[in-house]
């Protein structure tokens, strides 16, 4: 969607100011969040933004939706990790193999560990006591309380995606080399190395870890293996290349995006079937999910839209526009707002979710709360809650 399309809605959600320039609206709802914050209707706490373009994190006080800080990098981020002991995020700069942990109450750089090479991409211990950071050959263990390099367990080829399960295991998947590695985190052994049939590129486990999940673009394909045994429960078609996914908050319900058609694709992980496909806006791209209500948020870069979806029901219960090429979707703990990080506009809007239910005529507030400057190609983020 262009910026001018996305300034004509939020003109028409505000009718009384057709003419204000969006560095006005920006001011104005800036304004109008003082009163907010001093209310209380906002999230005690900060979204912190990675912003791939600029090289920075963005600290945006969520209390009074106002951007209150840009943390210097040496390198773009890719992603970001809430810590679970600690107000605190872990940033991950993939080319420059650096994680960083950010103070949440300082809003500053406290410490950073280098790797010593790229890295591709990182995951908190279940306990959050570790780090788990995916290097092209090899898995790191960082202790989170010094963010020091404690062990490193080699692995058999170029690797591509990791996740963890509760019980101190990781899946690795090695796309050249079409395999999978199911590795045991206490004693780096390499419990089962899988032929995986197709070129994995997304890697997601069962909630209970008794099953692990293997997308792939290649062939389109969604590939379910047991973890005790190794072997292939299912190999199921998928009409998209699977790209982007969540579960529900019972992980129950796998939810999948990419390219191909204009879909949310719905798996079923116990059942290891594809429910249902249902139609989600243009292109769809990032997911989120909220508790209460259960809806699906997806992200359509190519409209500058969300489109919110009743969990339940399948039916579709909102389109908003929100700026220029969002793509990735935060939701608060208190399910109260949606955070969509708009790549191409560089900011971040804000979704008010009682909106959807409680909008009855024109006059009522919109969707679309406000939106907030926070740097160039915001691409991840993470929400920390601050007493």
């Amino acid at each position: 969607m262009s910026r001018r399309r996305s300034n004509s809605m939020l003109a028409y959600s505000m009718p009384f100011l057709p003419s204000l320039t969006r560095r006005a609206l920006l001011v104005g709802s800036a304004a109008a969040v003082g009163c907010t914050r001093r209310r209380g209707r906002g999230f005690p706490g900060y979204a912190f933004i990675a912003n791939a373009g600029a090289g920075t994190v963005s600290a945006v006080d969520l209390n009074a939706f106002v951007l209150a800080k840009q943390i210097g990098l040496d390198a773009a981020p890719s992603s970001v990790l809430r810590s679970s002991l600690r107000p605190a995020v872990y940033v991950l700069t993939p080319e420059s193999g650096t994680v960083w942990e950010i103070d949440a109450t300082k809003l500053a750089a406290a410490r950073r560990t280098r790797l010593g090479g790229p890295a591709v991409s990182m995951r908190e211990a279940v306990d959050g006591k570790s780090i788990w950071v995916l290097q092209p050959r090899a898995l790191v263990r960082l202790e989170g309380g010094r963010l020091r390099a404690v062990e490193s367990i080699p692995l058999p080829g170029v690797a591509g995606d990791f996740d963890l399960t509760a019980d101190g295991r990781a899946a690795v998947s090695f796309r050249q080399e079409r395999r999978l590695a199911l590795v045991k985190l206490a004693t780096g052994a390499i419990e089962h190395l899988i032929d995986a049939g197709c070129e994995p590129s997304l890697v997601r486990y069962q909630s209970d870890g008794k099953q692990v999940l293997i997308g792939s673009r290649a062939d389109r394909s969604m590939t379910i293996f047991d973890t005790a045994s190794g072997r292939t429960a299912v190999r199921l078609p998928l009409p998209v290349e699977p790209t982007n996914c969540c579960f529900d908050s019972a992980g129950g319900q796998m939810f999948v995006t990419g390219p191909g058609m204009d879909v949310v694709v719905i798996v079923y992980p116990y059942q290891t079937e594809v429910g249902e496909t249902i139609l989600a806006g243009r292109a769809p791209d990032g997911l989120a999910v909220s508790g209460t209500p259960p809806y699906l948020f997806v992200a359509n870069p190519a409209s500058g839209s969300i489109t919110v979806l009743d969990i339940d029901t399948r039916k579709l219960v909102a389109a908003v526009a929100v700026g220029q090429e969002p793509r990735r979707i935060l939701i608060t703990p208190d399910n109260r707002y949606a955070l969509v990080l708009n790549w191409q506009s560089g900011n971040m809007a804000v979704i008010r979710i009682s909106a959807f239910t409680a909008r009855r005529h024109r006059t009522d507030p919109a969707p679309l709360f406000t939106i907030v400057p926070v740097g160039a190609q915001p691409v991840a983020g993470a929400i920390v809650e601050v007493a």
